[in-house]
């Protein structure tokens, strides 16, 4: 089957386009972006800082507008719906890890990873989180607060958040920028190999190339266009 079959792609971006207006006139942040994602795969979202990548993660994510421009997830458009709907998406589709973590500081880490299956009202919601917590290495901080954590600790626990409700799609944006090196790649092995595990779609945003080149294929964007499309071999 082609890489565009519909039967295949989690993604589909045709024209995305997004424009902002500030005191210096209109800047084009993105311009006219066409990709599509297999599910399962594995994408890399590279540039320089500015170039327009993280916020094209926030466009898959439903988190922001595009100008023109269309965002299939899972045969679903995510701009012809409302906020409440693009919500909906999120809850039910997707996961996400930040670079600052965005863990909530007066929640301990099982409460923090608790927290999307108690949206979804799931009765195994805390037997669910101590699981995922064990799986990342912290069944001895279940109930600690995020400011005794160390900063991989805390990565872990986002990790653990992101992928307790088994998403289609992860999203990660520089999801080792807070990291020392030792504990950046600690964490991207065990993001590896939670998503191989799940079988989830992962779209991440890195400025490592070795990072980038763990995943099957990887999109270089500058000044807020494709530039390159690079597939893997052995990857991951």
């Amino acid at each position: 089957m082609s890489e565009n079959s519909l039967t295949l792609n989690l993604i589909e971006v045709t024209g995305l386009t997004k424009k902002v207006t500030d005191s210096s006139g209109e800047l084009t942040i993105l311009n006219d972006i066409h990709f599509t994602v297999r599910s399962g795969a594995t994408l890399a979202l590279m540039g320089a800082s500015g170039s327009g990548k993280s916020t094209l993660l926030g466009l898959l994510a439903g988190l922001d507008t595009p100008s023109s421009g269309q965002v299939l997830i899972d045969g679903i458009d995510l701009y012809a719906l409302d906020e409440d709907g693009r919500a909906a998406i999120r809850k039910s589709t997707l996961g996400f890890v930040f670079q600052s973590f965005q863990l909530l500081p007066h929640l301990t880490a099982v409460e923090n990873v608790m927290l999307p299956l108690e949206l979804r009202a799931d009765v195994q919601a805390r037997h669910k989180a101590e699981h995922m917590l064990s799986r990342v290495g912290l069944s001895q901080r279940l109930n600690h607060y995020p400011k005794f954590m160390s900063g991989g600790e805390q990565q872990r626990v986002a990790l653990a958040r992101a992928f307790v409700t088994e998403p289609k799609l992860l999203l990660a944006d520089e999801p080792t920028g807070s990291l020392d090196a030792a504990t950046g790649e600690a964490v991207i092995d065990l993001m590896f190999g939670l998503n191989r595990e799940q079988g989830s779609t992962l779209v991440l945003v890195t400025h490592d190339p070795v990072i980038a080149a763990r995943c099957s294929r990887t999109l270089t964007i500058a000044a807020g266009r494709v530039v390159a499309d690079t597939l893997h071999a052995g990857s991951n």
